[in-house]
């Protein structure tokens, strides 16, 4: 007499109806409304942030880049993209931080290690990562390959629906970020 659904366990006794688990939310009064599904995505972009997050900073442990956070991180491979010096508005730019304070005191941090160097370029200063940084860039990379990518062909995850699910956050961040000019609007 107990529904199988993917909402309600079995309970124990036959005789009494299963228990509705309901959406895996972070806040409850947030599925309330006219998506719960909203709210599930949203955890699950909550968890898997500071999962994320605190993936970068074992990674890069393991790679020899000690004293990081995972901002730091992030700075530092962005210095070390396409191999082009960038000025602090450029990095907060495609890393989409607004908080320009923190991206420079990340790469103060970055400097003081030798990780990065800086330029003066006119008024602008520019970074990019040193002999040191960028041989720390090919370290994490080689401890991400050997620790994640092969995990992720057990979720089934193949290049395709890789790339399908990175279209998908991308666009996510574009509603997120018109829905905050909404907001402030109001």
């Amino acid at each position: 007499m107990s529904k199988k659904t993917s909402n309600h366990f079995d309970s124990a006794n036959s005789d009494k109806p299963a228990r509705k688990i309901g959406p895996i939310v972070s806040s409850a009064h947030l599925a309330s409304g006219r998506s719960s599904e909203l709210s599930e995505l949203e955890f699950g972009l909550i968890v898997a942030s500071h999962a994320f997050n605190r993936w970068m900073i074992h990674c890069a442990s393991a790679a020899g880049i000690t004293d990081m956070s995972h901002l730091d991180v992030l700075v530092l491979h962005s210095s070390n993209h396409r191999s082009r010096a960038k000025k602090v508005s450029d990095i907060c730019m495609v890393l989409n931080i607004e908080d320009t304070h923190t991206v420079t005191y990340s790469l103060k941090k970055l400097l003081k290690q030798e990780l990065v160097k800086s330029e003066k370029r006119g008024k602008e200063t520019f970074y990019s990562v040193t002999d040191k940084g960028a041989a720390c860039c090919k370290a994490y990379s080689e401890v991400r390959e050997n620790c994640l990518v092969d995990s992720l062909k057990t979720l089934g995850f193949g290049e395709e629906e890789l790339g399908k699910a990175a279209v998908l956050l991308r666009g996510m961040s574009g509603l997120y970020d018109q829905a905050a000019r909404s907001a402030a609007s109001l």
